[in-house]
């Protein structure tokens, strides 16, 4: 990378500012949320479709966990932006704190998993939460969580899922708030601040969004354990934080504004973030769990891998592979599609249908409870030959769509408030002069 001769960029509100017109379409995401949430929920407690309770709860964690990827992979933009000091994203950085800024109230959705914990039906979620069915279902999986207990039980959880969101929320706030406030006195030391807090932030981030990910999706196959999953999970916010990024920046320039701000250079490095992180670090992490547990050949681990090769997860894993990287790492792999805005906004969206397909392969499968009476992987195949992955369920789209559509809306209201660039920012020279080398 480097950097070409700075040129005078077009600062002016008509640019930096977001059209009145474009808050009819936060309206619209409002409607659409409401609408996705309710009419999947309305689903999911009459049994319509032949939804049940357990695959609606499972399916609105999909949901829930596909908007909150896609603001905690801007944190994580935005975050490390300030720890290496980048000059060339300063021009793409506001997008990102924009979607980073929906954790501030993102923890609403999370109120519903609340309420299921209130009525005692948490278990047909996260089993280890009723240990007496447990046990009288399963006593052999009962004596692997049982050992767990002291982390899984409902008081620590819930400190553990307050610290998540209080976490998330302050270090979103603090970023936008200081990059905003910098637009107003150019100050450089705030620019110093958040550097020097980007360190800490960036070691918040990674515990948090590890420990979130054992609790909210590893534990829902409690006996399972993988020391590799949060960052497999971090793979996943990265995705939907990078392809979002693009998709708000490509939207923001149709609308008229940015013009000769963000350039093709940009949009080159926002789509190596996307090729490095979406499908190449995925791929890699996804294979190296998988190979290592696979070879270790120990029964505990493995049959979390063997529920998702019988039956109709079969297409949906081999889907997957293709869908989150041969695919998409093919086609992006080279420059040139990287610097056109909309063939990088297909890609975007590709990978964030790849990345929603992901976490429902990682939510919605169970492990056969009977996997040990079986002696060869060719009987595991053949009992659960049928297995149904209710993926074509309208109440899935319905929920996906409602979480989206409410991070969208949020997004907007924050780019309606703030300059589209952080217009003070004492490194934008750099930005806007940008080049690949």
């Amino acid at each position: 990378m480097g950097h070409g001769a700075s040129h005078a960029a077009d600062l002016g509100p008509q640019n930096i500012q977001l059209p009145s017109f474009v808050l009819g379409f936060r309206n619209v995401a409002i409607g659409l949320g409401v609408v996705g949430l309710g009419a999947g929920a309305a689903i999911g407690f009459t049994g319509a479709m032949g939804t049940t309770a357990h695959h609606f709860w499972r399916a609105y964690m999909v949901a829930f966990l596909l908007g909150l990827s896609v603001c905690l992979g801007g944190l994580f933009f935005v975050a490390i932006q300030h720890l290496t000091r980048a000059g060339w994203s300063v021009a793409v950085r506001r997008p990102a704190e924009a979607l980073a800024s929906n954790l501030r109230w993102y923890w609403l959705l999370f109120v519903p998993f609340a309420v299921l914990w209130g009525m005692g039906k948490a278990n047909v979620l996260w089993i280890w939460a009723d240990m007496e069915t447990l046990r009288a279902n399963n006593e052999a999986e009962w004596h692997i969580v049982h050992a767990k207990e002291a982390f899984l039980n409902p008081t620590f959880f819930w400190i553990r899922a307050v610290v998540y969101f209080a976490a998330w929320a302050l270090l979103a706030h603090f970023f936008l708030t200081n990059s905003t406030r910098q637009d107003e006195s150019g100050d450089r030391a705030i620019t110093e601040r958040m550097q020097k807090w980007s360190g800490p932030a960036i070691i918040v981030f990674g515990l948090t969004t590890t420990f979130a990910a054992f609790d909210w999706i590893m534990s829902l196959s409690p006996a399972w354990f993988s020391t590799m999953f949060g960052v497999y999970f971090f793979c996943g916010c990265a995705t939907a934080g990078f392809a979002s990024m693009i998709l708000v920046t490509v939207r923001l320039q149709k609308a008229g504004t940015l013009k000769g701000i963000v350039t093709s250079e940009h949009y080159q490095d926002l789509g190596k973030m996307l090729f490095a992180f979406g499908m190449v670090f995925w791929a890699y992490i996804a294979f190296s769990q998988y190979m290592l547990i696979w070879y270790a050949n120990v029964p505990e681990e493995t049959g979390w891998y063997l529920a998702r090769q019988v039956g109709g997860w079969i297409p949906v894993s081999v889907a997957l592979l293709f869908g989150h990287f041969v695919i998409p790492f093919v086609a992006v792999i080279s420059k040139w599609p990287k610097r056109m805005p909309l063939v990088l906004a297909a890609a975007a969206v590709w990978m964030l249908c790849a990345h929603y397909i992901d976490l429902y392969w990682l939510v919605v499968p169970e492990i056969p409870h009977d996997l040990s009476s079986m002696a060869t992987y060719a009987q595991v195949s053949e009992k659960y030959a049928d297995t149904p992955t209710h993926l074509g369920n309208p109440v899935n789209f319905l929920l996906a769509i409602g979480a989206l559509a409410l991070v969208a809306a949020g997004t907007i209201t924050t780019l309606s408030r703030v300059a589209l660039v952080p217009k003070k920012d004492p490194r934008l020279a750099d930005s806007l002069a940008f080049e690949n080398m």
